[in-house]
């Protein structure tokens, strides 16, 4: 055989002896042609109960596929499950997929926290309950879930309670030019007018301890103590205040049940993310200086928006309204 010098020669003269572990992997995933849909209700030791196209007799075990990685899978989350969907005892589907989030209702442990969690997912509205005595109104409070709110997709209800021991109207006064609904509740009187705005949606609860929330929730779920306990029982443990369940309404529709928080951060929430709920300011905020508040005064004196203290009273309102929002945001409004 004439020798031939390596140089002539190229890939294809040689022949390659694959190492171990050498073969591609690949990239594609399974697709789960038979995932069947469901409603992520409650959390619990990392099993996660799910009701089958949000039907609250059918409630399955789940845990989270190895191809999710670290996902993370919340209350209010729409999920694709496989496996053993029968809902049978001692039986555990497997979460492959998470469907997008139409809102998220995210807040930090302070403002100088950078984690974020992720309270509640899917809720069309949150209900900002409140009482109006024992404990007294926390304004500041309500300002930062309103600004939950409006960065998360959600749109805010106030739900003011304990009105049989102080009048609503100047706290009503105040969120006036912000135009949220509100719904006033006592204990001696029904809740139809609550039980009517939930009703077919899915909804969530926020608020302190000791301002009547789980009240509310066992009035308009009137087996919410018994449902409570059947969810938790499917998974391991029983269910205590420290994370979110979601209970069905009688006429249909969820509600959300989430824990008293003590605080409510909002160190992921920019000045953008408030301003763009305003629609009359959205667009003009855009011409103000990089890192403008949107504080006006002294903070943002260039701010573009003070020029619309020149406006009708209305619009002055809103604007005062934002800017109380922002304020809250930035840790400088009373709590």
């Amino acid at each position: 055989m004439p020798h031939r010098d390596w140089r002539d020669l190229d890939e294809s003269d040689v022949r390659v002896r694959p190492g171990k572990g050498s073969r591609p992997r690949s990239k594609r995933r399974p697709q789960h042609a038979d995932a069947v849909q469901a409603l992520v209700i409650s959390v619990n030791r990392g099993r996660w109960n799910c009701a089958i196209d949000g039907d609250p007799n059918r409630v399955v075990v789940a845990m989270r596929a190895r191809e999710l990685g670290r996902t993370p899978v919340v209350v209010g989350d729409t999920v694709r499950l496989v496996g053993d969907t029968s809902g049978a005892p001692g039986t555990l589907a497997r979460i492959v997929g998470v469907e997008p989030r139409s809102s998220v209702l995210r807040r930090t442990a302070d403002d100088t926290d950078p984690y974020e969690r992720v309270v509640v997912a899917g809720a069309e509205q949150l209900l900002i309950v409140t009482a109006l005595a024992d404990p007294p109104p926390r304004t500041g409070f309500i300002d930062r879930c309103l600004v939950a709110c409006y960065a998360g997709g959600l749109e805010p209800v106030l739900c003011l309670t304990k009105a049989d021991l102080a009048a609503p109207d100047e706290l009503l006064s105040r969120y006036a030019d912000l135009a949220v609904p509100s719904i006033i509740t006592r204990y001696d009187q029904p809740v139809d007018e609550l039980v009517e705005l939930l009703t077919g949606r899915v909804s969530a609860l926020v608020g302190h301890s000791g301002v009547g929330k789980s009240t509310l929730v066992n009035r308009i779920v009137p087996d919410a103590d018994l449902r409570t306990g059947e969810v938790s029982a499917v998974g391991k443990g029983r269910h205590v205040s420290v994370t979110a369940i979601a209970l069905p309404l009688p006429g249909g529709g969820w509600v959300i049940d989430t824990p008293g928080v003590r605080s409510f951060g909002l160190a992921h929430v920019t000045p953008s993310d408030i301003v763009s709920a305003f629609p009359e300011f959205a667009e003009p905020a855009e011409e103000c200086p990089s890192g403008c508040g949107h504080l006006g005064g002294q903070d943002d004196p260039d701010c573009t928006l003070e020029r619309f203290l020149d406006a009708d009273a209305a619009t002055v309102g809103r604007l005062r309204s934002l800017r109380r929002l922002l304020a809250s945001r930035m840790g400088t409004a009373q709590e």
